[in-house]
């Protein structure tokens, strides 16, 4: 299996700095500083970014899981919305990641569909890495 990488460059002090971050790819690349993290500043962050791994991550998951269930996905979409708190003793650290998932699926059952868009919150690669430390929600809307 290929190992991905990414590259990011912090220019700077910490609330005053400038960050850019490229995918080998160059599919994704972009600025960020601790406004865009931690205020409403332009520019993208690394919550952001975790979001949207888990989102795609899921997404194709669960594509997998209702095949595997029998059912024809035809359009999954997900959100993934990534909380960053403070603790109370100083630092951060990324507490919650919810999803909220919308599927139009042929051949689908509601409970099936349910219970596949629960284990896929615990199946998903991007899942697994947070495990355990992130608290993960899911709630997925089977459409008509």
């Amino acid at each position: 299996m290929p190992t991905r990488t990414a590259t990011a460059v912090w220019d700077g002090r910490l609330r005053d700095g400038r960050g850019t971050f490229t995918v080998e790819s160059g599919a994704i690349a972009g600025d960020y500083s601790f406004g865009s993290r931690f205020a409403q500043g332009g520019g993208s962050n690394p919550e952001e970014l975790l979001a949207a791994a888990e989102a795609a991550c899921y997404s194709m998951a669960l594509s997998g899981a209702l095949e595997k269930a029998g059912m024809r996905p035809a359009r999954i979409e997900t959100r993934a919305a990534c909380t960053i708190d403070a603790l109370d003793g100083g630092g951060w650290r990324i507490t919650r990641m919810r999803l909220t998932v919308q599927a139009r699926v042929s051949d689908g059952d509601r409970d099936t569909f349910k219970d596949c868009a629960e284990a896929t919150a615990e199946e998903c690669p991007v899942s697994k890495a947070l495990m355990g430390n992130v608290e993960i929600e899911v709630d997925a809307r089977l459409e008509e």
